[in-house]
């Protein structure tokens, strides 16, 4: 396991291995009107024109391999409860509330309107965003999820994850963890988001940066779509939030991830002017498939559009 305390300690190996230059890459503070404050990675020195929103339980850095292959000016945010970004008292992380804090950002750290790429909750975050303040979002792409994703699968191996303790004596326990429930790709790929999602305590035991291991089992109850009768608030809001989306839309569905070939049906029925693309990668696409995802935000950041 690394040892190196920078946050930024494999970029060089990772634009080695990508055979590109590494970028200039700091971390912004954001001091929020409540108190709390946001956090983000800036890559590269130009205005940004792509803002990048992590899934639940990750952070900014989850998008480093897919920030270094694109060679973009871009944003990665650590959602509210993530990362280096404060929790929330309220412990609130649906997608609308969090939709909040990313407009604050992007009006503090952008000048023009973004292409806005979230996968899992940061897609539904992002289609919050899109749908109350267009004028800052030019484009929106949505990874590997859709409202009231099927709970019997994906979701269910995140409970099992997340189940039991918090904290741990070594960060190894969590790697062997991630690894034996499928998360992750090889072991030092596995220790690297491991490192970059976790923090020593004063007491020396290893914890979740992220508020979401605390409440895990309230936050996956999110994705449940309810019942035809009473189908959940996030299932109902996901989808007014995408139809309210005035921006081009696509879905990026990962071939191993959550969203079925049914889900993105479902979204094409919904909303028929949507894109849909699929990738041979599991649910955290800009981890297991990140220059097939950079070549296609690349496209979208090229005139003629994907």
């Amino acid at each position: 396991m690394a040892t190196d305390t920078s946050e930024f300690s494999y970029l060089p190996a990772q634009a080695e291995a990508l055979g590109v230059p590494l970028p200039e890459v700091r971390r912004l503070q954001l001091p929020l009107p409540d108190g709390r404050t946001l956090s983000a990675l800036r890559f590269g020195t130009d205005e940004p024109r792509l803002t990048l929103l992590h899934g639940a339980g990750l952070n900014a850095h989850t998008w480093d391999t897919t920030a270094l292959a694109l060679q973009q000016p871009l944003l990665a945010i650590d959602l509210a409860g993530h990362g280096d970004s404060s929790w929330r008292e309220d412990a609130d992380y649906a997608p609308r509330t969090l939709a909040a804090d990313v407009a604050e950002a992007l009006r503090a750290w952008t000048a023009q309107p973004q292409l806005v790429v979230g996968q899992s909750l940061g897609g539904l975050t992002g289609a919050a965003l899109a749908a109350a303040h267009p004028e800052l979002v030019a484009e929106l792409v949505v990874v590997d999820i859709t409202p009231g994703i099927d709970v019997t699968a994906g979701p269910d191996a995140l409970r099992a994850f997340y189940a039991g303790p918090t904290d741990f004596a070594t960060r190894d326990e969590l790697v062997d963890k991630a690894m034996a429930l499928g998360f992750g790709g090889t072991r030092k790929e596995t220790e690297r988001g491991v490192f970059l999602n976790t923090r020593v305590r004063a007491d020396g035991r290893i914890e979740w940066k992220h508020h979401f291991a605390h409440l895990a089992a309230q936050a996956l109850a999110a994705h449940d779509p309810g019942t035809a009768a009473a189908p959940s608030v996030l299932h109902e809001t996901g989808w007014d939030d995408l139809a309210a989306v005035r921006a081009p839309l696509t879905l990026v569905r990962a071939a191993r991830g959550f969203v079925s070939a049914a889900d993105a049906e479902e979204l094409g029925r919904r909303l028929p002017s949507a894109r849909v693309v699929v990738l041979d990668a599991t649910h955290n696409v800009q981890e297991t498939a990140p220059t097939e995802l950079a070549a296609l935000l690349t496209a979208a950041l090229s005139p003629s559009g994907i």
